[in-house]
């Protein structure tokens, strides 16, 4: 199996998400709309919602209300605030709320119905849009209150702040929120408003622990305030990520990663067997003239370091052969672009690409490969119209490459465009019948489309076609892994197990598959520690898995271990490939932080295993 084998991973995750699971392999994400959120087969083989913080937790809630509406957007149980302008006449019920007696009670009754009549004066104005009014009304309110009348005081002080909010005053609704939390310290309304002021203030960690504190309260069932939390998770993300990958150090994935990337061309001059189609043919006849030429061309001898799996000293002998304008320079531009796309670095990629295209008198083979890498890159940059009009060019070039429509269909999975998907599965498989990968992710295809449909009739097919495809490529780990994920779908999990050891027997150094399979154990025996152990395995065979590490990290979240959680994280953003990739991982990260800091200050978790 193939982690790396998809569209996405043509040079890594077409959308949000860790590379480490693409259509082929690990996990087809999500299509443009979803916004970054979890991948869509992963969604399948947890069953259930990984608490990776409010954004996630947004994304479970909703898919839960689909399937119990039959598609539609809400449940008819679902809590649902309205934009939360209103005051009110009372705070939300905390301990010690009552009136205690003895002396100086009347006293006392007397201040506060004094506070509550000016704070009913001002809920008047409030009304009638007379916000300065309402203002002062409220400020005599809380000058009138006594100061052990938490809850009154924290209402008064909350009131104040909605005023505020109409006149746009954020500075002023931040504080008067803070006032009502620090009398109320569970008062829902103050947090979610002065989560939306630190918004406006661009204070965006401080409006994410507020608005994950309120997500937690509410037991993650009102949609408005955890669309917040997904809103800053996500501008988080963007903002961490644009600066660290702007300077991260290139790194180089593993062996098996780039090896399972290169396995998924068929037509690419570039990955062929040494000296195949590399000499002309009065090289092939003169074995020591062709000797000579491996000996100073830099291209060959950066394919010679690619036998030998010695990647690090690829980019620069091609740099050579390009420096020196060779007899292999198109080859070396493409194979170059190739391997800095490979260690995450599309800008430098981009013009050797743009180059190879370019070139009318170079091989028909190479232009196409270029036109889908460069495809595959901009699909990852989410400009999807870029990377169709790339892949289409591609088709009509060179229109018998078996490559540019399995590419091009796994671009039309992401895409959600199923049955485009399909036609070009099927291009591919009719000019490469033994293409079992086509074969395995055609089904994948299908199955997604009948799942999403709840087409039972369409699933039943779509398994029967999974079934054929491993009768007859019996050496293909994809269609075990693919009719795995679908087999967990359906809660056959027995089955699925069985799918994902005969995937391990075929490729036993694929980490992919043993995330997959901890994943499963969780889900089907709720079997934590075997679990966990198997994505432990999945790190010892590939200390560069980022989606062993992303994985590791989600469940911890879980289990209530941020700080551990954390730690996975950020091993995780070491290791992505793509700015979109770090930008999804640093807004789980930071859905971690912020959890930790709810903890510490409300003593508010959310439900763990």
């Amino acid at each position: 199996m193939a982690a790396s084998k998809p569209v996405e991973a043509a040079v890594v995750a077409a959308t949000v998400p860790g590379s480490g699971s693409g259509v082929g392999g690990g996990s087809a994400t999500a299509g443009p709309g979803t916004g970054g959120l979890p991948r869509w087969q992963l969604a399948l083989a947890v069953g259930a919602p990984l608490l990776l913080g409010a954004g996630a937790m947004y994304l479970w809630s909703r898919q839960r209300r689909r399937r119990d509406t039959g598609g539609r957007g809400d449940a008819s149980g679902l809590k649902r605030n309205s934009e939360r302008k209103t005051p009110e006449g009372r705070a939300s019920p905390a301990p010690g709320s009552g009136h205690p007696e003895g002396p100086g009670t009347h006293l006392e009754m007397n201040s506060l119905d004094r506070a509550q009549a000016a704070k009913n004066k001002g809920n008047k104005y409030f009304k009638a849009g007379k916000y300065e009014q309402a203002i002062q009304c409220y400020t005599e309110a809380i000058s009138l209150c006594p100061t052990e009348k938490n809850v009154d005081l924290s209402t008064f002080y909350q009131n104040r702040a909605a005023a505020f909010e109409q006149l746009q005053k954020w500075k002023e609704v931040a504080q008067d929120c803070t006032k009502a939390v620090e009398l109320n310290p569970k008062y829902v309304k103050a947090l979610f408003r002065r989560a939306k002021a630190h918004e406006k203030l661009d204070n965006k960690k401080e409006c994410l622990e507020d608005v994950t504190a309120v997500c937690i309260l509410e037991g993650f069932q009102n949609q408005q305030s955890m669309l917040l939390a997904d809103k800053v998770l996500k501008l988080l993300g963007k903002e961490k990520a644009k600066e660290k990958y702007k300077n991260r150090e290139p790194l180089m994935p593993s062996p098996q990663f780039i090896k399972s990337y290169f396995s998924s061309f068929t037509d690419d001059i570039i990955s062929q067997p040494m000296l195949k189609g590399e000499k002309s043919d009065e090289d092939k006849d003169k074995e020591g003239e062709a000797l000579e030429v491996k000996e100073n061309s830099g291209y060959l001898k950066a394919k010679q370091y690619m036998e030998e799996e010695n990647y690090d000293k690829i980019i620069s002998e091609c740099s050579k052969e390009i420096d020196a304008q060779g007899k292999y320079m198109a080859e070396a531009l493409l194979l170059r672009a190739t391997f800095y796309l490979l260690i995450g670095n599309a800008n430098a990629a981009k013009p050797d690409l743009d180059k190879v295209i370019s070139l009318k008198e170079a091989n028909v083979k190479l232009r196409a490969n270029a036109l889908i890498k460069r495809g595959s890159m901009y699909m990852q940059q989410q400009q999807p119209l870029l990377s169709t009009q790339d892949f289409n060019m591609a088709a009509d070039i060179d229109p018998q490459n078996a490559d540019v429509y399995h590419h091009r269909g796994q671009l039309k999975i992401l895409l959600d465009q199923v049955e485009e998907a399909v036609a070009d599965f099927d291009e591919c498989i009719r000019l490469r019948p033994e293409s079992a990968l086509a074969q395995a992710q055609k089904c994948f295809a299908l199955y997604r489309q009948a799942y999403t449909g709840n087409n039972s009739s369409q699933i039943q097919a779509a398994m029967k076609g999974f079934e054929d495809v491993i009768k007859k490529f019996p050496r293909c780990a994809e269609g075990y892994a693919l009719y795995a994920q679908a087999l967990t779908d359906q809660q056959q999990f027995g089955k699925a197990d069985e799918m994902y050891d005969k995937c391990i027997n075929l490729e036993p150094d694929n980490a992919t598959t043993y995330v997959h399979k901890g994943l499963l154990q969780l889900q089907w025996k709720q079997d934590l520690d075997r679990g966990l152990e198997l994505i432990s395995k999945a790190i010892e065979i590939d200390n560069k898995c980022d989606f062993a590490y992303e994985t590791m990290g989600t469940i911890e979240v879980q289990r209530g271990n941020m700080e551990k959680a954390i730690d996975m994280f950020n091993k995780a953003i070491n290791l992505a490939k793509s700015e979109m990739e770090m930008a999804h991982l640093y807004s789980l990260c930071d859905a971690a932080h912020a959890q930790t800091e709810v903890a510490k200050k409300y003593g508010l978790k959310p439900p763990t295993l």
